[in-house]
């Protein structure tokens, strides 16, 4: 994934140069591959070339990652833990073969917290006097993890404040008085507890519901 977008933003990077510009994200490098491969784009001889050959490994990538990608999703499925993990909203095939792959067992940690905790997605504390003050998130725990989590709780922050969510759901009283980027933190945190609580109990997660 990381070569990959290295490739995009060089395409990307490249052709804004040349006042080309496209929507972040990989759903859209499509319409800069094919500014590249029109013959009428007016643009040096040499530059296309270059350019082409960015093209042609960011397709000779894609191949295997689909492949590496459908594996993934089949040992998550066939995987009775990982399967579990999915019924969660934010966790995919992706997330959930990562924590059975990189967590300890659930049973080394007292609670959700402390797995959270040990992620690196729990504020630091800073108490003093009597009175609890919380800082940022320590960071300090299992990078990978927390990376996915991040980024798929960004996802379903941006699909919420677009699409909209019931009234009433915690998704939607923390959107109202949160700034986004402490939303996706504090889902990430709550996801990883979520996770934590079907390893060690097992279940499936119960997405709760709006009472009129």
């Amino acid at each position: 994934m990381s070569q990959r977008t290295q490739l995009i933003n060089a395409i990307r990077g490249h052709l804004s140069e040349y006042g080309l510009i496209a929507p972040q994200g990989p759903s859209h490098v499509k319409r800069l591959i094919a500014q590249v491969e029109d013959s009428t784009w007016s643009v040096p001889d040499a530059t296309r070339s270059c350019l082409s050959i960015l093209v042609e490994a960011l397709r000779r990538l894609q191949d295997p990652f689909r492949e590496l990608d459908a594996e993934i999703s089949a040992r998550a499925k066939s995987d009775e833990t990982a399967h579990r993990l999915m019924s969660v909203p934010v966790v995919g095939p992706l997330i959930a073969t990562a924590l059975e792959a990189l967590a300890p067992s659930a049973e080394t940690f007292p609670s959700g917290r402390g797995f959270a905790a040990w992620i690196g997605l729990t504020p630091i504390q800073r108490s003093t006097g009597g009175k609890e003050r919380l800082g940022r998130t320590s960071r300090m725990g299992e990078r990978t993890l927390r990376r996915l989590l991040i980024i798929a709780s960004s996802t379903v922050v941006r699909w919420a404040k677009r699409k909209g969510i019931p009234c009433g759901l915690w998704l939607d009283r923390m959107l109202a008085r949160k700034q986004p980027m402490l939303v996706i933190v504090a889902l990430a945190n709550k996801t990883a507890r979520i996770a934590w609580a079907l390893m060690t109990k097992g279940g499936i997660y119960w997405a709760p519901t709006v009472h009129a």
